[in-house]
């Protein structure tokens, strides 16, 4: 069932993709199928298990540069498969016969972070592909003694993923690869100084990647300190525009729009936790006069 969802989450998707229009580095041009992309045979296994069919718009255009180790800043917001994405580059590029943080993932929320971990350790599952979600609110012992009977992949939070390098307990001198997950939402809440913390603790031949719905000034001063002639994917900003109709809120989101485009349409979050209650409440106030068929997507 969680494949067949994922597949058709995957072909709306990729209906959505073909509507956009990217500005990118010269000489990148989409890969359309996972079968070109050179991964592992264990990984495709597992992409396809997981119920994908094809690439999304910006995985066509990312993963490549990504696992041929280049910088990378890639323009993309929550439902385009930016997790996914993220996933599939981090199985490949990771040595699973050493069992050493290899790949950092840092997210601004706990839910996001767990949902990447998730998502790697579903598609790497063939490839026993060992990873760890460092986020707050669960017991800092259980994340000590996860990091010290190794795994390849970490994703976090930046304060706990900063408190587990303070501890000494995260190591860091195997990481070749560093990825920034809704980098504008993390400077928004206030994570500057944490993931500069991070960033000095790791390896100078670091890759690092960069992934943002938004580019404003201080993402482009980041990127001018951690990364090295990136490649830029970006969708133009014209593509980022949606037309705002009849918008109403609800009392108890009180930041949330809702579109009235029946019978389809959007919502943005800011974590999964509101996702989560909002979607019950709609179910609940619907009854059987109308019935939604709600996907939550990261």
């Amino acid at each position: 069932m969680a494949a067949a969802t994922t597949s058709r989450a995957a072909r709306r998707m990729g209906a959505e993709d073909e509507k956009l229009v990217f500005e990118t580095t010269e000489g990148i041009e989409p890969i359309l199928s996972f079968d070109q992309m050179g991964l592992k045979d264990d990984l495709l296994r597992g992409i396809y298990n997981y119920g994908f069919e094809k690439p999304s718009a910006i995985q066509q255009r990312a993963v490549m540069p990504i696992i041929n180790g280049r910088d990378v800043i890639a323009q993309a917001q929550s439902g385009t498969g930016k997790t996914s994405m993220i996933a599939l580059t981090v199985c490949q590029v990771v040595d699973t016969a050493s069992r050493e943080v290899q790949a950092l993932i840092l997210s601004p929320t706990r839910e996001l972070a767990s949902q990447t971990e998730k998502v790697i350790r579903t598609i790497g599952d063939f490839m026993n592909i060992q990873a760890h979600a460092c986020i707050g609110g669960k017991s800092v012992g259980e994340d000590i003694r996860k990091l010290e009977n190794g795994v390849h992949v970490v994703s976090g939070t930046p304060g706990r993923v900063c408190d587990m390098i303070k501890r000494r307990t995260l190591r860091t001198r195997a990481i070749k690869l560093l990825i920034l997950d809704e980098s504008d939402e993390m400077l928004s809440r206030g994570f500057k100084d944490q993931i500069y913390d991070v960033y000095r603790h790791l390896p100078p031949e670091l890759q690092v990647c960069l992934i943002s719905a938004t580019l404003p000034h201080e993402i482009l001063e980041m990127t001018s300190k951690f990364m090295t002639d990136p490649i830029r994917i970006l969708v133009k900003r014209d593509e980022l525009t949606l037309e705002v109709k009849n918008a109403i809120t609800l009392t108890r989101f009180p930041r949330l729009l809702i579109w009235d485009l029946m019978p389809t349409f959007v919502l943005f979050f800011h974590d999964y936790r509101e996702s989560s209650s909002f979607s019950w409440q709609l179910k609940e106030r619907s009854g059987s006069l109308i019935r939604y068929v709600i996907f939550m997507i990261h």
